[in-house]
């Protein structure tokens, strides 16, 4: 089992999940041409793709996953929520094969298991996902407000995390963004801190946890080494050992054995 960022901030995220001969893409927040772009940094096309599920309806990670997803006959997985949202995102005259999931029920998609869970965050019906080759847990959270016990529940003993880093909380408060546009980031339904991101990691069963991924940095609230030295301090390592997913880059293939 393997997986792979092709892009992870404000400006568009995509992960991709591999399981044998199974390739599943979560979220589509670039366009077409970026997203080819991306993937084949990965030697990958759109026809290696089984799937792709969306967490949820926001631009940054819906909107270039439904014109993908008809143009190369991928199957889409979303909450009824989302699909009630994101009508603007799709093509004028699809045939798209699209299938609502209970975000509470685990479903597969070929050699992947897939659990979805709910998450606080200004979106109809958010969620973030847990995949799995039944042996080995990648948990994935990003675009949530606050941490739950549910969230904890979740996300606890897996083997690999890529866990939202947003903001740093001094950053915020003394940066660019309006007061309206801070409240909501550092809200209930906007993105973790990096503080909140270590609280939650603190409270979770890391004994099995081979890879952690520091994502959905702000490029101007945050840094790497701020989001490394959180997530380190937990963990007691070197914060070199944490990953970052980048927004131009996102991060390469990393391997749960």
């Amino acid at each position: 089992m393997r997986f792979s960022s092709l892009g992870s901030g404000s400006a568009g995220n995509s992960l991709v999940v591999e399981v044998k001969n199974t390739r599943v893409m979560l979220d589509c927040g670039f366009s077409i041409k970026e997203t080819l772009t991306r993937l084949s940094r990965l030697q990958l096309a759109p026809s290696d793709l089984a799937g792709i599920v969306i967490t949820h309806e926001h631009d940054d990670h819906a909107g270039g996953a439904f014109k993908l997803a008809a143009k190369y006959n991928i199957p889409v997985w979303l909450t009824y929520g989302t699909l009630k949202m994101v009508a603007r995102y799709m093509p004028s005259q699809h045939n798209l094969q699209l299938n609502v999931i209970d975000s509470h029920q685990m479903f597969l998609i070929d050699d992947i298991q897939v659990q979805p869970y709910p998450v606080p965050h200004d979106a109809r019906e958010p969620i973030q996902c847990v995949f799995s080759d039944g042996n080995h847990r990648l948990g994935v959270l990003t675009d949530v407000g606050r941490s739950t016990p549910h969230i904890e529940e979740r996300l606890s003993g897996c083997h690999a995390l890529v866990l939202e880093c947003n903001h740093d909380e001094a950053m915020l408060q003394s940066g660019p963004y309006s007061w309206a546009l801070k409240q909501r980031v550092g809200g209930d339904l906007g993105h973790l801190d990096n503080e909140d991101s270590a609280d939650l990691l603190s409270k979770l069963d890391n004994s099995q946890l081979q890879h952690l991924v520091a994502a959905h940095l702000s490029a101007k609230n945050n840094t790497a080494p701020l989001a490394r030295a959180a997530l380190a301090k937990v963990l007691g390592c070197e914060p070199e050992w944490i990953g970052v997913a980048d927004q131009l880059l996102g991060f390469d293939w990393r391997t749960i054995s």
